[in-house]
């Protein structure tokens, strides 16, 4: 059995290499010089692009996504970017499903078990209402529910786009909202929490958890806000201490949290609740899409990203005040400060 020996973020211009990967895409193209496939790989690290020419293309009448392939090539560069020429492929057994190979699936860098666990530990603490408890508690421990949620992507490819990704951006929004909620006064703290803990519940039916991040024909035709509603109901119904008017300001928060018409939301926001939960889940997106840039960054060198197209910029790698701070206060600190928050892969 092939055995993965070498990670796509270790690969560096020049190397030859000989190692299992999976197909994320693949199209045949045509060149002057004859058909070939241009591939995109993938390991839990990241991706890679890659090319068989011709003749060797030939060998393959068809590739395509999640099939499980050992590569042999050589690392070139192509527009500043890495890009693999393959010189060899070979389609492994179907029973070496991606599923089966942890090594080439992308996830959050805290495992999803935990996340949900953590989701489920703040619901205990900080909920008063104690119909709010039981309808979170009874849609996190639902089996089909929590089984969607841990392997659940937060999307395709903009922001948290790995296994644990939706878990781990359900988890930080609702920081955020809590964090939020003590800075301005007479917000229902409650409904606010819960509707961070549910806005993207829709998610885990939109896309597939598989090795692509498809979207399912239900996210397709209805959308996860849409999806996400239908899920909740039946939960909604089945908790009776819950007032109407609380399930449908609930509902509100869930249909209006994309903010605006253009970016697909239903309504937009029309309570205070509402607005902060938007906000919340927007920056929460857009700083997860800001630190993998800078963490890629980091590995290459220099001080601008390439060009972040769902920003709409390139974002400057700026130094930290804390690397300019000296004194007996800060002694043997900078080595802390400069990993408590890893890497994400």
């Amino acid at each position: 059995m092939a055995r993965k020996q070498i990670y796509i973020k270790q690969l560096s211009e020049g190397q030859s290499l000989e190692d299992v990967f999976v197909i994320l895409e693949a199209r045949l193209a045509q060149s002057k010089n004859g058909p070939f496939w241009d591939l995109k790989l993938q390991d839990r690290t990241g991706q890679i692009d890659a090319k068989i020419w011709h003749p060797q293309s030939s060998e393959h009448a068809e590739l395509s996504s999640g099939q499980v392939v050992l590569v042999r090539g050589q690392v070139r560069s192509f527009r500043e970017k890495p890009q693999l020429t393959v010189s060899r492929l070979e389609i492994l057994p179907a029973e070496e499903e991606a599923s089966e190979w942890p090594e080439l699936i992308p996830s959050s860098i805290i495992p999803p078990e935990d996340l949900l666990e953590e989701l489920e530990a703040i619901c205990r603490r900080e909920l008063s209402l104690p119909a709010w408890k039981k309808l979170c508690r009874k849609v996190l421990r639902d089996e089909q529910i929590k089984a969607r949620l841990l392997a659940a992507p937060a999307a395709k490819s903009i922001h948290h786009a790995y296994r644990g990704g939706l878990l781990e951006h359900t988890l930080q929004v609702a920081r955020i909202c809590l964090a939020m909620s003590d800075l301005y006064d007479d917000l229902d703290r409650d409904i606010l929490l819960v509707a961070a803990v549910l806005h993207d519940l829709g998610k885990a039916w939109e896309l597939e958890a598989g090795v692509a991040r498809e979207y399912t024909d239900q996210g397709q035709l209805l959308g996860h806000i849409v999806i996400g509603l239908q899920v909740l109901e039946p939960f909604l119904s089945a908790v009776k201490e819950l007032p109407e008017e609380l399930i449908l300001h609930l509902k509100h928060l869930v249909v209006s949290h994309h903010g605006e018409y253009l970016f697909g939301s239903p309504k937009r926001p029309k309570t205070r609740e509402a607005l902060l939960l938007h906000f919340a889940d927007n920056l929460d997106a857009k700083m997860n899409t800001a630190g993998r840039a800078l963490n890629e960054l980091e590995e290459q060198g220099g001080q601008w990203t390439s060009m972040v197209y769902s920003l709409e910029r390139r974002l400057y790698r700026a130094d930290s005040s804390s690397l300019h701070v000296k004194g007996p206060e800060t002694e043997g600190r900078d080595a802390v400060q400069q990993c408590l928050l890893p890497l994400k892969e």
